[in-house]
């Protein structure tokens, strides 16, 4: 975007915040409300204009998406007959977010786990423990409501999003460990996040642990399954990318037939084990298909690989919209206690991720890593789950409002470290010690 115009969006934004204060003195409604809104999209582009506000630039989309819907939830529940809820339209937006997330992965990611096992344990211990059963404390300090407490349980009980990445890699802390533990968290997710869910949420909420393991498949692994298959299409032999390619085509082939009717020709009695079965080969199957794809049309369209990680950003501030305006009562009775449950629970993720490590032998700069890990939740993967589950205006709205905190005291922990350099780590500082 041009330079010219974000200058003259963050001006913009000056004059809105004038208006919006004139029209809270003056209690007009008709002149605060837009002012808010148009001040608050002014910001988010005009950020890119200043070189140390473009960190904050997709927080400042988020801050902007929560302020419209809350403001005017009505434009982001309906589209005239259209349901912006619509649990296929959320599952569909999330797999692109996840698959966005995928490109930014590599396979050669997992070598990781053979070349610092000790540090990986470290990590992947402390994100599934430490999260989860601090999310759980909270739960009991604030008292908030079954299906929104489950909502904080949930997000503890994720893996962690890209975004670690992105601040370990501003921190200048150990980039290597924190994208292997994102991977490897990732690839756990299925049974960790169910399992906990269980255990700590399932008095709160019905919690069926295959039902909820097959959305994280569906809404997680294959997306991003799928984007690795693409980063591994790109040097495999060229017999590999002919059988793959045989595949994609059957695959599309199969899945034509599933959605013309064929699913109720191959299992009229329902679900059951083949129902699940059935639906794990289309999963694989769809997986193939737009990896293959996807592979193709970045030969094609080299630019591409570039927009992925705009199109998960995107997607991020669809759900986010949507899921502030569904929960918007809700929002205005405990907001401001869930933004204080969001305050608590990722700096105890801070404290506690990097305590550990340091106290496990871990370098400074892994520890850091580790705790951008633990501290930072991937808020995709719980929004996608409460909307399968119905719950997008409940148990959606921590992941809601935890994300964008997330990303600011990520942004500020990361530059801070960043300033206050460690020593660089060696390849032995992350072995037990």
């Amino acid at each position: 975007m041009n330079q010219t115009l974000r200058k003259l969006c963050l001006g913009g934004a000056g004059l809105a915040l004038v208006l919006l204060v004139v029209g809270l003195v003056t209690a007009n409604r008709a002149l605060w409300q837009p002012a808010a809104v148009a001040c608050a999209a002014g910001l988010a582009i005009g950020f890119g204009a200043v070189p140390w506000l473009r960190t904050y630039q997709f927080t400042a989309w988020i801050v902007c998406a929560v302020t419209a819907a809350m403001l005017y939830p009505n434009a982001f529940l309906k589209w005239g007959e259209f349901d912006l809820r619509n649990r296929w339209l959320i599952t569909l937006v999330v797999q692109a977010v996840m698959f966005g997330m995928g490109t930014q992965m590599k396979l050669r990611d997992f070598a990781g786990v053979a070349q610092m096992p000790w540090a990986v344990f470290v990590g992947v211990l402390g994100q599934f423990t430490i999260m989860p059963l601090v999310g759980y404390g909270l739960t009991r300090v604030f008292r908030f409501e079954p299906e929104i407490a489950a909502g904080i349980i949930l997000i503890g009980s994720c893996s962690a999003g890209l975004a670690s990445n992105v601040m370990a890699w501003l921190a200048r802390a150990n980039l290597a460990l924190s994208v292997t533990l994102t991977s490897l968290t990732t690839l756990l997710a299925p049974v960790m996040t169910p399992l906990w869910m269980k255990l700590l949420a399932g008095q709160l909420v019905e919690v069926r642990f295959f039902n909820m393991m097959m959305e994280i498949i569906k809404i997680v692994l294959v997306p991003v399954g799928a984007a690795l298959l693409a980063d591994h299409l790109k040097s495999a032999p060229a017999q590999n990318r002919r059988a793959t390619e045989a595949i994609a085509i059957a695959g599309a082939a199969w899945l034509a037939f599933v959605v013309a009717g064929g699913r109720g020709l191959i299992l009229p009695t329902g679900l059951g084990p083949a129902g699940a079965i059935f639906e794990l080969v289309n999963l694989l199957l769809g997986a193939v298909l737009a990896g293959a794809a996807y592979h193709r049309l970045a030969k094609l369209w080299s630019r591409l690989p570039q927009l992925m990680p705009l199109v998960s950003m995107a997607g991020i501030v669809y759900f986010t919209t949507v899921t502030t305006a569904a929960g918007r009562d809700n929002l205005l009775k405990v907001g401001a206690l869930l933004f204080c449950a969001a305050i608590i629970h990722n700096l105890a993720g801070y404290m506690l991720g990097y305590s550990l490590s340091r106290a496990c032998g871990l370098d400074i700069n892994s520890a850091r890593a580790v705790a951008f890990e633990v501290g930072m939740q991937n808020g995709g993967m719980a929004s996608g789950i409460a909307g399968a589950l119905g719950k997008l205006g409940t148990m959606g709205l921590a992941a809601a409002i935890f994300s964008p905190w997330m990303n600011v005291s990520g942004s500020l922990l990361a530059n801070y470290w960043r300033r206050n350099q460690a020593k660089p780590h060696t390849s032995s500082d992350a072995k037990a010690p």
